[in-house]
C-alpha cells in the first residue's frame, strides 16, 4: 500500500476535520480538543458540529454533518457513548471515511459497552470507515500542525513516533520529552483498538519519513504473529523501544479495567520482544532516554567506553552503571594518556574515568580531551558528566566586588560555542557520545548540547542506560563486533 493511501496516514494528515462534541463551554472535553487543534495552528478547515450554536469558538458551526458545505477528511468524535453509533452512521452517509473516536465506556466497561463497540465496528464496516479508538485520547502530528489530544503541545517538531495504549503516556509527557530536548514526530493513542490496532500503527510509523525511532507503551498484544512479522521488518530499518506493563498480577488487573486488555506473563513478552527485534525497557524514563539516544547517535558497535567527568562521584557512578549493563570501562592506553597529559591538571586521574576535578581551560574539556578519547581505536563511545553551576560567575562578582563583568567572564568561556563544537566533534567521530548533568535545560550547557543533537540526561545512571540501548540495537542488527 502506498503510504499516502494508508488510512493512518490519512487520519494524521487531514485537510479538514468535522468535530463532534465541541461547544462554547470551555470545560467540556470536546471543546478542549478543539482548542488544542487551534492552538497548534492546524492549517486546514474545521467544521464544528453542534445542534444549536451558530459558532463554536468563533468558527461557523453546523447543526449536522449533513449540512457542511464539503465533505471532511476526518471526524473527531467526543460525544457520549450512546450517541457514537448515530454519529458514525451520519459520517458514513456523508462520505467521511476516517475517524477518531475519543469517547469511552465501551469494551472496558462490560457487556453493554462491548455491544456498543460491536455496533460501531459494524457501521464502520458498512461504510468502509477506518477509525482509531474508542476510548483513546487522539493523535498528534507536529509536522502537520495537528493535535487532537487533551493537552496543548508547545514542543518542537521532532523524530520520536509513539504508539500508546494509554493516552496519558502521550499527552502528559509533552513537557517531559521537551526537557530531554526531544519532540514528537507523530503520536497515536490507540485506545481499545477496535478497528486500527498497535500492529497497524507500527507498520505505518515504520514507513514514516519524519520518525527515526518508535516508542511503544503496551498493555496487550492482540495479534502476536503479525506483531512479530511487522516488528522484524520495521526494526531492521529503525529502532523500536517498548515499555510493557501487565506482567504482574497487579498490572493485569489494572490493564483489564483500563482498556479491557488481557495481559500475558513477562516471560512470554520477553520472548516476543527478543524475536521481533524490540528493545524492552522497564520505566517511562528508560523509554524516552533510550529513544533520545537511538534517535540522535550512531550505534555502539563495541562495549568499550571512555568516561570524562569533572567530579569523582558521578564518574564512579557512571562506571558502576556501565558495568552492571555489561558495558566495559577499560584502562586507557599509554598512548592516549600521553596525549591527554598536556590538557589535564596534575591532580586529575587518567585511569578511566578521566576525572578532572577542576579545569581552568574550558576549551580543553569541550574539545581537546573528548577528541583524544574519541580518536582512541580501543574506545567505542564516550560518556561525559558536566558541571557548571548556573549563575555561579555572577554570584561570585556580586559577593566579592570583582571588577570583571559577568559578560567578560562568560564571554571568555563562550560556553554555547564550546557546546556546539563538542556536538560537531562527536558527530564527526562516528562514535556515540552522551552527557549527564543534574541541571535541566535552564542550564546553557544542557540546552545547547541537546539542541545540537547530543543528549544530556539528568543523572549518570540514565546516560549509561541510554548508551546500552545503542549497544543492544547494534547487537540485534548484527552490527556489533563484541
Amino acid at each position: 500500500m502506498n503510504s499516502f493511501q494508508n488510512p493512518i496516514y490519512q487520519i494524521l494528515h487531514p485537510e479538514s476535520i468535522a468535530v463532534f462534541g465541541a461547544s462554547n463551554n470551555v470545560t467540556s472535553m470536546g471543546t478542549q480538543l478543539l482548542l488544542n487543534i487551534i492552538d497548534l495552528g492546524f492549517r486546514g478547515t474545521i467544521y464544528p458540529i453542534h445542534p444549536k450554536q451558530k459558532k463554536v469558538l468563533g468558527i461557523p458551526a453546523y447543526p449536522s454533518v449533513k449540512k457542511i458545505p464539503f465533505g471532511a477528511d476526518l471526524a473527531l468524535i467526543v460525544v457520549s457513548r450512546e450517541k457514537v453509533p448515530k454519529v458514525l452512521e451520519e459520517c458514513g452517509q456523508r462520505g467521511i471515511r476516517r475517524a477518531i473516536i475519543v469517547s469511552g465506556g465501551f469494551r472496558e466497561l462490560g457487556d453493554y459497552g462491548r455491544d456498543l463497540e460491536r455496533e460501531i465496528n459494524s457501521i464502520a464496516k458498512k461504510y468502509k470507515i477506518r477509525f482509531i479508538g474508542p476510548n483513546c485520547i487522539g493523535v498528534i502530528n507536529t509536522h502537520h500542525y495537528l493535535n487532537t489530544t487533551f493537552f496543548p503541545y508547545r514542543g518542537k517538531t521532532g523524530f520520536l513516533g509513539i504508539i500508546s495504549q494509554s493516552g496519558s503516556f502521550i499527552t502528559q509527557i509533552f513537557d517531559y520529552i521537551g526537557r530531554l530536548g526531544m519532540g514528537f514526530s507523530q503520536g497515536i493513542s490507540v485506545g481499545n483498538e477496535a478497528n486500527i490496532d498497535l500492529v497497524d500503527c507500527i507498520e505505518y510509523l515504520g514507513d514514516c519519513k519524519d520518525t527515526k525511532v518508535i516508542a511503544l507503551y503496551i498493555e496487550e498484544i492482540k495479534r502476536g504473529r503479525e506483531f512479530l512479522r511487522v516488528c522484524k521488518k520495521v526494526s531492521s530499518k529503525k529502532p523500536i523501544v517498548a515499555y510493557y506493563v501487565g506482567g504482574s498480577e497487579a498490572g493485569k488487573k489494572a490493564c483489564l479495567s483500563h482498556t479491557g486488555s488481557l495481559s500475558g506473563s513477562d516471560a512470554i513478552y520477553n520472548g516476543v520482544f527478543k524475536q521481533s527485534g524490540v528493545i524492552r525497557v522497564y520505566s517511562i524514563e528508560e523509554l524516552f532516554d533510550c529513544c533520545a539516544s537511538l534517535g540522535t547517535q550512531p550505534l555502539l558497535r563495541g562495549k568499550k567506553l571512555a568516561i570524562l567527568s569533572t567530579s569523582g562521584g558521578p564518574g564512579a557512578a557512571t562506571a558502576d552503571s556501565c558495568s552492571r549493563l555489561n558495558l566495559h570501562v577499560p584502562e586507557l592506553s599509554t598512548r592516549t594518556k600521553n596525549a591527554l597529559r598536556p590538557f589535564v591538571p596534575r591532580t586529575a586521574s587518567m585511569a578511566n574515568p578521566v576525572d578532572l576535578t577542576f579545569i581552568k581551560e574550558v576549551s580543553s574539556f569541550f574539545r581537546d580531551i573528548p577528541q583524544i578519547l574519541l580518536e582512541d581505536e580501543d574506545i567505542d563511545g564516550l560518556l561525559i558528566y558536566f558541571l557548571r553551576p548556573k549563575g555561579g560567575l555572577s554570584e561570585f562578582i556580586e559577593n566579592t566586588g570583582n571588577n570583571a563583568t559577568t559578560n567578560e567572564l562568560e564571554g571568555a568561556e563562550d560556553i554555547r560555542e564550546h557546546c556546539r563544537d563538542l556536538a560537531i566533534l562527536a558527530r564527526s567521530s562516528g562514535k556515540p557520545a552522551l552527557g549527564s548533568m543534574f541541571s535541566g535545560r535552564e542550564e546553557p550547557i544542557v540546552e545547547e548540547l541537546q539542541d545540537n543533537g547530543l543528549p544530556v540526561f539528568p543523572s549518570p545512571e540514565r546516560s549509561a542506560r541510554a548508551m546500552w540501548a545503542l549497544c543492544e540495537y547494534a547487537r540485534m542488527r548484527g552490527e556489533s563486533y563484541d
